[in-house]
């Protein structure tokens, strides 16, 4: 018996050399993360436009939720059944972050594809960058003269893009709202209970956005029917489903968790620029002869606002 103590010691406290190192990786894998969920966001835009004449906005926003809820299910049901107790302790904390983060962000993208190009709306959306960094400073986090330069910077270059040529439609007059429910959505993962494991917190947003959006997606039935269950729509919502949703969301808490909602919202600041691309590619959208200098703008706040110092 004595001689399991210093086992137990040298078992359970890290060599100081390894836990530098994990820690020098966190703000890179999270910045990565960051990346890989916008990318994977702004094929969203162009299938919320791609799909505007063919399945209701609501219609969409229920069946991509139901089917990222089937492909989570098998990683986060059991383990948010195993903390059933703290998920229902943070009741109110759930069904908030799963109102503005899964039924009422998507929906509201949706609905904006109805009359506005998927160019427009990406560029719309990085304004909630700026946002983050107002609910991380009203939290109390000190955002810094470089990240503030890069986020005024890569602002900057959104307005501009806008102002250049993209032009507003009636749709735009949702982004705005979208774009604050995304905000206040990466803000309160910063406030996720300690010891909630991140996929049965995925599982449970994805149950209870879903559930929320059911008597919207029953009055859409009922008034403007169903959609054609063919390839054209089907593979879509699969591509939103489960890459948008259940890979794209792990990945954006992950990145917050990490390095924070502000820094996070700064990488997210690429998504005009991926956007503006899969558009051009898959839609024929242009973006203006102004969108070279923007981008240039954007790309640079991004540098400057998410690296460190060093």
């Amino acid at each position: 018996m004595p001689a399991a103590a210093p086992q137990t010691t040298l078992s359970t406290t890290p060599a100081p050399r390894a836990t530098r190192s994990r820690q020098a990786a966190a703000p890179l894998l999270g910045l990565a993360c960051a990346a890989l969920a916008t990318v994977v966001w702004s094929g969203s835009f162009v299938t919320a436009r791609g799909l505007h004449d063919s399945v209701p906005p609501v219609q969409h926003a229920f069946w991509r939720w139901v089917i990222a809820l089937l492909a989570v299910a098998p990683f986060g049901a059991r383990r948010a059944w195993r903390q059933r107790h703290l998920l229902r302790r943070h009741a109110r904390y759930v069904l908030l972050v799963s109102l503005l983060g899964v039924a009422l962000y998507n929906t509201l993208v949706n609905q904006a594809g109805l009359t506005t190009p998927a160019a427009t709306m990406g560029m719309i959306m990085a304004a909630s960058p700026v946002l983050m960094a107002v609910f991380d400073r009203l939290g109390g986090v000190r955002l810094g003269a470089r990240r503030t330069t890069g986020l005024l910077l890569a602002c900057a270059g959104v307005v501009l893009l806008v102002a250049g040529g993209a032009g507003f439609t009636p749709g735009t007059l949702w982004m705005p709202a979208a774009a604050c429910c995304f905000a206040g959505y990466s803000a309160l993962l910063r406030r996720r209970p300690a010891g909630l494991d991140g996929t049965a917190f995925l599982f449970t947003t994805f149950l209870a956005g879903t559930v929320l959006l059911l008597p919207a997606h029953a009055v859409s039935l009922s008034v403007q029917g169903g959609f054609d269950p063919v390839p054209g729509t089907v593979l879509p919502l699969l591509y939103v489903g489960v890459a948008s949703s259940a890979l794209a969301f792990f990945a954006w808490n992950k990145a917050v968790a990490l390095i924070g909602a502000t820094r996070a919202g700064i990488v997210y600041y690429l998504q005009p620029v991926c956007v503006a691309a899969l558009s051009w590619l898959l839609l024929g959208e242009h973006t203006g002869a102004t969108g070279l200098l923007c981008l240039v703008l954007i790309l640079a706040g991004v540098v400057l606002g998410a690296g460190s110092r060093r």
